[in-house]
């Protein structure tokens, strides 16, 4: 059974609580397609490739993390803008993304998957980061090496991460921040935490990382944050009538 695209919005919307933050992009339906929906594709960014694989999939709708109409962008729809979008209108595809939204869901969200990815304990907000959820907290029971919380990082995400620190130290304490969170090295080494994990790195996080003694670990964007949106399209096919698919587009930044 179908869901009109306004229906499946409102669904999202309710699930998703995205009135709840101020973000970098609108989050919802961004691209209006066919007016019923049954198969929807899920992927972390709305890519040429990703779009493509939907069409192929015959797909009414595609649900991403990373969608269109960023701030600071340029408004002009030109080049591969033109290109993802035009093929969205050709093919009658509703587009949904969901960027912070995402992010911070409590069960569904990047953070709460690789958190249950990386079976950490005694999971929390880290407070003092706005909005809740952004930056989250928890334990490794029993305390691992740096060495062997690297390397478990590689074998759970595919890829090996980047790693600053001393491999035989021991890692109790962890925070987290999918994606490009890198900035709240400081946030997790005032917390006191052991280790610091997110996808990106910049060059001044490592000096960060080294003079406030806190491990730091860089384990890919694409890398950590594949499974909110994997773990939506579970989600839906579980709890409606429609047919949900994840399709991983590999990326390895």
């Amino acid at each position: 059974m179908s869901m009109t695209n306004v229906a499946l919005l409102s669904y999202l919307n309710e699930l998703l609580k995205p009135e709840r933050v101020q973000d970098f992009c609108p989050n919802g339906l961004q691209v209006e397609g066919k007016t019923h929906v049954q198969k929807i594709v899920c992927g972390v960014t709305a890519s040429q490739a990703l779009i493509d694989k939907a069409i192929l999939e015959n797909a009414d709708a595609i649900f991403v993390h990373h969608g269109f109409f960023w701030k600071g962008e340029t408004a002009n729809i030109c080049g591969m803008k033109k290109k993802r979008i035009a093929a969205l209108l050709k093919y009658d595809i509703n587009l949904y993304a969901y960027h912070l939204p995402l992010d911070i869901h409590a069960g569904l969200g990047n953070n709460a998957q690789l958190g249950k990815l990386l079976n950490i304990s005694d999971i929390s907000p880290l407070p003092s980061e706005s909005p809740e959820g952004i930056v989250m907290q928890g334990r490794i029971v029993p305390a691992m090496t740096a060495r062997a919380l690297a390397e478990k990082l590689g074998s759970v995400l595919g890829r090996e991460p980047l790693h600053e620190g001393a491999d035989s130290d021991l890692i109790n304490r962890v925070a987290w921040c999918t994606g490009g969170g890198q900035g709240y090295i400081e946030a997790a080494a005032h917390a006191g935490m052991d280790a610091f994990v997110t996808g990106e790195v910049s060059e001044q996080t490592i000096h960060t990382a080294r003079e406030m003694n806190i491990h730091f670990y860089a384990a890919g964007h694409h890398a950590t944050e594949r499974y909110g949106a994997k773990a939506m399209a579970e989600y839906l096919n579980a709890n409606t009538e429609l047919n949900a698919e994840f399709i991983d587009i590999p990326n390895p930044a």
